[in-house]
């Protein structure tokens, strides 16, 4: 799975020893890779030997406007490399096509094409308690809710646009849209116009674009955690990783929670399944749904399929636990 551009090399590349793994002498892209399932997927790519651009706008100079400085691009790509593969990091507003550009530029420098496209771009979390939940949608502030569409649809539709030239220049492209929710539990109304918008949108971004990549031998496929562990939900309910558990005494649903190595390492088996196209084009699927076709566990061993529970025993009455779905 290599072609003649593998070997391409410039100064602006950290060179080492070549990784190992089976995605070894692959490029990817994770486009929102600062914290959460960008960052873990960057690592599990990394850890299969990939090259990895990790981009976000939080950097160890300037916080973005979600206002965490506890996560940046730089450590994301020092955690690649460590992992075993390349980590770049790359300060990118997605929002802003003359960055993005100069982003397709460099990797075409560098690379001359883009095996992987991970489109895990968001970071609105501080918008939700304040402008959504809770909230009817119009009353939402206007502005709050078009930042919505931006950091959450406009955002995506930007990078796949400008990246997908160098993509389809790829033996076996692959471009995923990671979003909140898959095809089957979108169905239901995400609470306010704005959010439902938003997290929809990159499952048709998925649908649409899988069509277009099919001629290329490509696949386009949209994913979604379960409920994340994320940094910020983790601070947001006072825990850590290690007792997370802490945290379903104030959220019962929080049992079904997940690790954000979980949804990770279901990516990496999916770029390294060569049947992904024929199995996973267009689609829209979840992290519960890829473990248990390719057999993934979450870090602890367990193999919780959230949006199950949730179909089922919260919103489906079905008598059951958390731990029944783990």
């Amino acid at each position: 799975m290599t072609n003649e551009n593998t070997t391409r090399n410039t100064p602006n590349i950290p060179q080492a020893a070549a990784p190992a793994g089976p995605l070894a002498g692959r490029v990817a892209l994770v486009a929102g890779a600062t914290r959460g399932a960008g960052r873990a997927q960057a690592v599990e790519l990394g850890r299969a030997g990939a090259t990895v651009y990790v981009t976000g706008r939080t950097t160890r100079a300037r916080a973005s406007e979600v206002g965490r400085t506890t996560e940046t691009i730089e450590e994301t790509a020092e955690l690649v490399t460590a992992a075993g593969g390349v980590g770049i990091a790359v300060p990118t507003d997605h929002l802003d096509e003359a960055q993005v550009r100069a982003l397709v530029e460099r990797i075409d420098r560098e690379h001359g094409r883009l095996d992987i496209l991970v489109n895990d771009l968001w970071g609105g979390e501080h918008l939700l308690a304040t402008s959504v939940f809770g909230k009817k949608s119009w009353e939402t502030p206007l502005a709050d809710g078009l930042r919505i569409l931006e950091l959450g649809a406009r955002s995506h539709v930007i990078t796949a646009a400008l990246m997908l030239p160098l993509l389809i220049r790829s033996d076996a492209p692959l471009h995923v849209e990671v979003t909140d929710g898959t095809a089957h539990s979108n169905r239901r109304y995400r609470e306010n116009m704005y959010y439902d918008l938003a997290k929809n949108a990159p499952i048709r971004l998925a649908f649409g674009l899988g069509q277009e990549l099919a001629e290329y031998g490509g696949a386009a496929v949209a994913v979604s955690p379960g409920f994340l562990r994320s940094e910020q939900m983790l601070s947001h309910f006072g825990v850590s990783e290690e007792n997370w558990r802490d945290a379903i005494a104030q959220e019962p649903a929080f049992a079904i929670a997940e690790s954000p190595r979980y949804l990770a390492r279901t990516l990496v088996a999916l770029a390294t399944d060569p049947d992904r196209a024929k199995r996973w084009n267009g689609k829209s699927t979840s992290s519960g749904e890829l473990a248990r076709v390719y057999g993934v566990t979450d870090v602890d061993g367990s193999r919780p399929d959230a949006w199950a529970y949730f179909e089922e025993v919260f919103y489906g009455g079905k008598e059951g636990s958390a731990e029944d779905y783990r």
